[in-house]
């Protein structure tokens, strides 16, 4: 029986591959986490997936965002006025409005602020 040439294969456990990708981690953390180099984890997801590293990736960390927004909206339905306000924003196009008045090279107003307006 022939000996087999080179480094034995690395086993990647690929539901913790794919919890990586779903946290945004980078090529060089999840190849970190198993202890291996970058090229290791790009040959692993050709075999695995017939797929470059960057397309699983594309792929495995869109759960992650849906994951992340569904979190996002829950926070917000339970009353986090902060999080309202910043997804008002994001998705209504909301925006605090202000406007800034003044002579040119004088002083400036600006209304809208929430502070309080000078005598």
């Amino acid at each position: 029986m022939k000996k087999k040439l080179g480094r034995p294969i690395i086993e990647i456990d690929w539901e913790v591959f794919e919890n990586l990708c779903k946290l945004q981690c980078t090529l060089i953390e999840i190849a970190s986490y198993f202890e291996c180099s970058e090229d290791t984890i790009e040959k692993a997801c050709k075999r695995q997936y017939d797929k470059l590293f960057t397309d699983v990736f594309k792929e495995k960390r869109g759960k992650g965002k849906i994951a992340l927004r569904r979190k996002q909206y829950s926070i917000a339905l339970d009353g986090d006025k902060t999080m309202l306000i910043w997804l008002g924003k994001q998705y209504l196009n909301q925006a605090e409005k202000q406007e800034v008045s003044g002579p040119r090279g004088g002083p400036i107003t600006v209304i809208g602020t929430g502070y309080p307006k000078e005598k």
